[in-house]
């Protein structure tokens, strides 16, 4: 009798499927595909001999091989990946400095490795890689991490990797990304709310200090060749109708695009910025054309879907098995949603252009595969979670 009590009680544990964050994944999937091709079309027939879905293939590719890699990864134990944190964090250094002697230049930044003719970010792996090692990492100091000698060990691990990005493939915004997900993880797995507020306001206070510089260097004669790239950046941000013909052209182009669109937009594959406009509006710009073909109704609807997305993370966490698992979720969560929120703000002039992809939706292959995968591990920390029939 014990023994078939017990039986019946494995019986009533199932294993969770989060079908609604698969829904939503699947859903921006289709509709980036869409908007890749609405977007690129154009510049796709002129540049490549009539095929106006060169880049819409290319993406899909992409997509299938990302869908493959998260069923792979969503039915493996995610635990199965702790052995291997330590490795993604070297390979990410390894990659990025690879990027010195073999790297591939496109659009004035070198960013890109050519593997077996494939283009890859190693940025990507890298936002992966400092996941993995990070809920490995605070997983195993256990209480240590409330110290603040464990506190600020834990902080200083993305910094050499921030750096890197930084520097050598002059990506701020994967930098930012980085540097942001580590915080976040520290953020969940240490109640000392003092010193984040500290972190937030010495954050502001060297932004707008570095703003300020750079304003006044401006005032004083110089120019956007003088105060650097990402100087010249700033000021087309705080007036982009001065620099219309430089710096701030993608900008007010893109802001364009927004007011034109209007409630209701113009309907899908009617932009008339992404004819030669907006240039490369498939990839970082791609909201804008949302906005201007879709109208305010669209953008909200894309921005209700990234809430969702972000919810279905958050209830995951809260019910992961373990505290491993549950870091996993928060740095995919922390990686997704302050990308959404860099894209979106850049698109808006809201901050200075940073170059970011809007995820699952703007051109890319490496980061959908990659975004795709780490899905792959928030499906595999779900599957982890038993749900007892009452």
């Amino acid at each position: 009798m014990a023994e078939r009590g017990s039986s019946r009680r494995k019986s009533n544990i199932a294993n969770y499927m989060d079908y609604t964050l698969l829904f939503i994944v699947i859903f921006l999937l289709g509709f980036g595909l869409v908007m890749v091709y609405s977007t690129s079309s154009y510049s796709a027939n002129l540049q490549f001999d009539g095929d106006s879905a060169w880049y819409f293939r290319k993406q899909l590719g992409a997509t299938a091989v990302g869908i493959v890699a998260m069923i792979v990864v969503a039915n493996i134990p995610y635990h199965f990946w702790e052995r291997f944190a330590a490795l993604g964090y070297i390979v990410s250094v390894v990659l990025i400095l690879l990027i010195i002697p073999f790297g591939r230049e496109s659009h004035g930044a070198k960013r890109w490795l050519v593997v077996f003719g494939i283009s890859v970010q190693p940025a990507e792996i890298a936002k992966l890689g400092m996941i993995l090692f990070l809920a490995s990492m605070i997983y195993k100091m256990g209480k240590g991490i409330r110290q603040r000698k464990g506190f600020f060990l834990v902080l200083c691990v993305p910094v050499p990797i921030s750096l890197m990005l930084w520097r050598i493939t002059s990506n701020l915004s994967s930098a930012i990304i980085v540097m942001g997900i580590a915080v976040l993880m520290l953020f969940v797995s240490c109640p000392d709310y003092k010193r984040f507020v500290i972190l937030a306001l010495v954050t502001l206070v060297v932004a707008a200090l570095a703003v300020f510089i750079i304003v006044k260097m401006a005032e004083s004669g110089g120019g956007t060749e003088d105060l650097g790239f990402r100087g010249g950046r700033i000021l087309a941000w705080l007036d982009p109708e001065a620099y219309a013909i430089g710096k701030g052209f993608q900008t007010l182009q893109g802001l364009y695009a927004i007011g034109s669109g209007g409630i209701l937009g113009k309907g899908l594959g009617n932009s008339k910025q992404k004819l030669g406009f907006i240039p490369e509006a498939q990839n970082d710009m791609i909201f804008s054309i949302i906005c201007e073909e879709l109208g305010l109704f669209g953008a909200i609807a894309v921005i209700l879907m990234f809430i969702m997305l972000i919810w279905r993370f958050m209830i995951i966490a809260n019910n992961a098995p373990d505290l491993f698992g549950a870091l996993l979720v928060v740095g995919v969560l922390g990686h997704i949603a302050i990308q959404v929120i860099l894209n979106i703000a850049v698109v808006t002039n809201t901050i200075p252009n940073t170059g970011i992809s809007l995820p699952f939706i703007s051109y890319g292959g490496t980061s959908v595969m990659f975004l795709l995968t780490e899905i792959g591990l928030v499906l595999s920390v779900a599957r982890g979670i038993h749900l007892k029939d009452l």
